[in-house]
């Protein structure tokens, strides 16, 4: 897989330009501030984790990852 795509950055940039709040995103997934910024600086991450994610956030980061995949393919 290409080593562009970082899942942590798509996911840090949906949450600022929606203009969600950390403090709200925590609520939802149940952890701490520190883990959503570790979260930012992973270019990759649990799929449990990510499915939670995208649920709360309304956004299939799968389908993102797969269109990724299918369009940088080796």
């Amino acid at each position: 897989m290409d080593e562009d795509y970082h899942i942590g950055r798509e996911i840090k940039v949906h949450i600022e330009t929606n203009g969600i709040k950390i403090g709200w995103l925590c609520q939802q997934l149940h952890c701490h501030r520190n883990t959503i910024y570790n979260i930012y600086k992973r270019k990759w991450i649990d799929t449990q984790m990510l499915m939670r994610i995208s649920k709360v956030l309304k956004r299939d980061f799968f389908a993102e990852f797969s269109q990724y995949y299918q369009e940088h393919k080796v």
